[in-house]
């Protein structure tokens, strides 16, 4: 009986092993989000540091009894840039927002929301990106919803744009706010 190099048998294993994690990442029931191990927890910590003279967050309007949003965003982000009117349309329709700016220049920052306007309740300032990492936030914006409480119920990340905010974001906004 001829003896069978491990050498051999290994490629075909590992390109199985790849075909068996597509397979469970494409059959998961939302393959598109990414899963959050915030969601149904309170909301972690957010800085307590202010961006210049903006209204500063606290962690009190993250539970203040009515839905709330928390925006990570930055001034250097082109989505961020992109979501930046959806955001101060949401917030005309009286949607609660809190801001988080991270691993931006405060003056970067201020400049951004002055040329552009502000549509946070609240901005917190996270020049390190040390509250997004307890977040577990990838990359610049994502947002969560938060009921009144302030309990994590979804995270989307990406801009809240396009066909994507319509048919996962804004559904889950609406169902927080019992809509």
């Amino acid at each position: 009986m001829p003896k069978i190099n491990p050498l051999m048998v290994a490629p075909p294993l590992i390109f199985a092993a790849f075909v068996a994690l597509a397979a469970v990442g494409m059959f998961r029931e939302d393959p598109e989000g990414l899963p959050s191990t915030l969601v149904g927890k309170v909301a972690p910590p957010i800085p307590e540091k202010a961006l210049n003279d903006f209204p500063i967050a606290t962690q009190d309007m993250l539970a203040s009894g009515e839905v709330t949003l928390v925006n990570f965003w930055a001034s250097w982000c082109p989505p961020c840039r992109a979501e930046h009117p959806m955001l101060l349309k949401m917030r005309a329709d009286g949607i609660n927002i809190v801001g988080i700016n991270f691993k931006d220049t405060e003056r970067a920052a201020t400049k951004y929301l002055i040329d552009d306007d502000n549509p946070f309740a609240g901005i917190a300032f996270d020049p390190q990106g040390r509250t997004a990492i307890d977040w577990g936030v990838t990359a610049p914006p994502e947002t969560f919803i938060l009921d009144g409480d302030g309990t994590v119920l979804f995270r989307f990340a990406g801009p809240l744009i396009g066909s994507d905010y319509e048919q996962r974001f804004l559904p889950a906004l609406r169902a927080a706010q019992g809509n």
